[in-house]
């Protein structure tokens, strides 16, 4: 479950250092919170590339700037300069100098996982119960309530699926406009919050299909990758409004947890290999 903590930047966790610069990292759980420290004239091709070894930088940043400018340069040729007391986001795909005769000081919040980690200090497999959550006609509901309305509800919607998600101890590893990718340490933990987000919704109008999974993922920078994240959201695709899909693999572990599941048949699941069986969690209530 969510705890509350506290790190000082006086003692930080990690301590990544560059020509002219350097990181500091405080991990709270799986939450890294980064703070930027680079003299002026540091660069990211010059100092940062010949670690990580990319053409730019690939880390998605958000943060607010303490002290000093930066000059950020996207792939495009885009350009946006970054002062003291902003806040900041910069896509992925991006150079950045720092200018001026003030050193450049900024907290983070998405980037110092993995920020000037080179590919050979990248990659953990954990063993880990997939949720991917997706709101049903969305497009439909868009374009009935119209822009402003959508953002209204989408927020709500965003809170009360993130509420169902700390409940049962869940990780938020990304929103993808209408819809979450979680993950879990427990099958059953999955399962229950997922149970919990169509009712959760209801009252705002919408219907969320929810697709289950265990597997091993890599988690590189923080985020899962490999053929089980796909696997859910396969299960997730076929579900219907207020639907939990769960693979069999989750299923064999919800022995003994209390939930009821019916078999919905055999699929083939898009750039999968084979037919897979997915169950659906019976509601109370519900007739199998």
């Amino acid at each position: 479950m969510p705890r509350p903590q506290r790190k000082s930047f006086a003692a930080p966790d990690e301590v990544r250092a560059f020509p002219s610069g350097r990181v500091e990292v405080a991990r709270l759980d799986d939450v890294a919170v980064g703070r930027f420290v680079l003299s002026p004239g540091w660069r990211w091709s010059k100092d940062v590339a010949p670690v990580v070894r990319t053409p730019s930088c690939r880390n998605r940043h958000v943060g607010y700037a303490i002290s000093g400018s930066i000059r950020v340069t996207m792939d495009d040729g885009t350009e946006i300069v970054i002062q003291k007391g902003d806040a900041y986001a910069i896509p992925p795909g991006h150079d950045v100098l720092v200018f001026g005769d003030e050193p450049w000081e900024s907290i983070e919040f998405t980037s110092a996982h993995t920020f000037g980690v080179g590919p050979e200090g990248l990659g953990e497999r954990v063993l880990a119960t997939v949720l991917f959550s997706d709101v049903v006609g969305s497009t439909a509901m868009l374009q009935r309530l119209g822009d402003s309305a959508w953002t209204n509800v989408l927020d709500e919607h965003n809170a009360r699926i993130r509420a169902a998600i700390d409940r049962f101890g869940g990780r938020e590893i990304v929103s993808t406009g209408d819809g979450f990718l979680a993950l879990f340490d427990g099958a059953s933990r999955a399962v229950r919050a997922g149970a919990l987000m169509d009712p959760a919704v209801a009252d705002l109008g919408m219907r969320v299909r929810v697709g289950i999974h265990t597997t091993e993922v890599e988690l590189v920078g923080g985020q899962p990758r490999g053929v089980g994240v796909h696997t859910a959201a396969r299960c997730a695709a076929l579900a219907g409004p207020g639907d939990v899909f769960v693979s069999a693999t989750t299923r064999e572990l919800l022995d003994g947890s209390g939930l009821a599941l019916e078999c919905r048949g055999e699929y083939e699941l898009k750039g999968l290999p084979g037919a897979r069986t997915i169950f659906a969690l019976q509601r109370a209530g519900a007739s199998p």
